[in-house]
This record gives structure tokens, C-alpha cells and sequence, in this order.
């Protein structure tokens, strides 16, 4: 019986093997160019394909999805901006809480919104906790969430933050410092959030180079994300 994308993810964990996925937001993807781009991905250590993005127009999120799968085994995970992004075509959802914000948008009502799509289309979902961490920009999820990110000087409330969606019931914890972010999650945050918390940690934002990865790795992350770094320069998960 084939596991599911959770089990294989706290499996890792249990076994300290650290994973890696490559995110891919379709606003941003030129179809005509997809399995160029996913030769490149093919070729390099990724476990998982995230997919998704801020705003994404409607319709394009299964387009790009089918489109991948044609040239790849790799596990597509979905990365909801909102719940118009969720498509079966994928191997998994990340049910995501922004319980670093306070607008109920973002921490229960996209996901109400999604539950008639899920009861007719079932599909892996896995709880995730999102916090989004001040990474020095201005993100597009502060925009569309209307939600500010957390001060990276503040990593009690981050720790306290995490933990508490854990007791909620979550199955990941996402520390985001955002697309594009100028300084990515500090380690000294990673370390209190792995301590404090036994549930696998994401980390994503601001990750442009092998360095900055090793450094959340050995931090605690145990599934690092590259988005903008592999937008710009494809190449770089030669250097990985």
C-alpha cells in the first residue's frame, strides 16, 4: 500500500533525512517552457513539486499541474494562495491556518470555502500551521491576507505560535520569511521552533544558495522550499 505524503515526510523526520521542494507558482510559469523546467528539477535532489502561488488566475493551477505530471514521478503538492488553487490532479494539499495573522480569512474561512470541492474531490490533505516571518520585504501575502509577518527579534511568540497549532491539531509547521524575502527564517528561530515543537518543520523564503539551506537544515528544518532563488536561476540546484 502506498504511504502518503505526511508519513513519508515524519518518516524522514524520524530518520533525520532532511527533504526539499522546489516551488513553482503558475502565474509565473511559461507553459511552452514547463518540462525544460522540469528536467531541471528531474536532475536535482527535490522530493517534492509545491505548487501555488499568492493570486493565481482561475483554471491555471490544474493546467500547470497536468502539465508537470507529464514529465515527472515527483510528488505535486498544492501550496494555496485560497481555496480556488485546490485541484485532485495533485498528490497532496497543504490545508494551510495563516495563524501568524488574525484575519479569519486566512485562518478558517478559505478553508470552509474549500470543503465542497474536497467532499467531492478526495484528496491527501495535510494541516499545516503557516507563520509568516519578516523576511525585509513587502510580500504578496501581507497584501492578499492583509496579515503582518512576525518580527524575526520575536522567536518566544514564534515558538509559542507554533506549538499552539500543533495542539490544534496540525501536522506541519511552515516558517515563511515570503517570496523574494531579503533575509530568510534566522536559525536561532528554526532551533526554538524545533525544540518546542515534535511535528515536522517547513521552511521556505529567502533560501538562495546552498549555504542558507545547510543553515536551516542543521537548524532543525526538516523540509526546506527554493522559489524565487530557482525562478531566477534555474541552475542553482546544480550547486545543491
Amino acid at each position: 500500500m502506498k504511504s502518503s505524503i505526511l508519513q513519508d515526510i515524519i518518516c524522514a523526520k524520524q530518520n533525520q533525512k532532511k527533504l526539499l521542494a522546489i516551488l513553482l507558482d503558475p502565474d509565473k510559469l511559461d507553459l511552452l517552457e514547463i518540462q525544460n523546467t522540469v528536467e531541471k528539477i528531474n536532475n536535482s535532489h527535490a522530493d517534492y513539486i509545491f505548487i501555488g502561488g499568492s493570486t493565481v488566475a482561475a483554471g491555471l493551477t490544474e493546467e500547470c499541474v497536468l502539465q508537470i505530471k507529464m514529465h515527472t514521478k515527483i510528488p505535486i503538492v498544492i501550496f494555496p494562495g485560497d481555496h480556488s488553487q485546490i485541484t485532485k490532479k495533485a498528490d497532496a494539499l497543504l490545508f494551510l491556518s495563516l495563524v501568524s495573522g488574525r484575519n479569519p480569512e486566512y485562518l478558517i474561512e478559505q478553508q470552509i470555502k474549500s470543503v465542497p470541492y474536497l467532499i467531492k474531490n478526495p484528496m491527501e490533505i495535510i494541516p499545516t500551521g503557516y507563520l509568516l516571518i519578516d523576511g525585509g520585504t513587502h510580500t504578496s501575502t501581507q497584501k492578499v491576507s492583509n496579515t503582518e509577518p512576525i518580527a524575526q527579534t520575536e522567536i518566544e511568540l514564534i515558538a509559542d505560535t507554533s506549538l499552539a497549532a500543533e495542539y490544534q491539531g496540525k501536522q506541519l509547521i511552515y516558517l515563511e520569511a515570503g517570496s523574494g524575502a531579503k533575509t530568510p527564517v534566522k536559525k536561532e528561530i528554526i532551533q526554538s521552533v524545533s525544540k518546542n515543537c515534535n511535528i515536522p518543520i517547513i521552511v521556505g523564503g529567502g533560501l538562495r544558495d546552498k549555504k542558507s539551506i545547510a543553515t536551516a537544515f542543521e537548524s532543525g528544518a526538516d523540509l526546506v522550499v527554493i522559489g524565487t532563488a530557482f525562478e531566477k536561476n534555474s541552475n542553482i540546484l546544480r550547486t545543491l
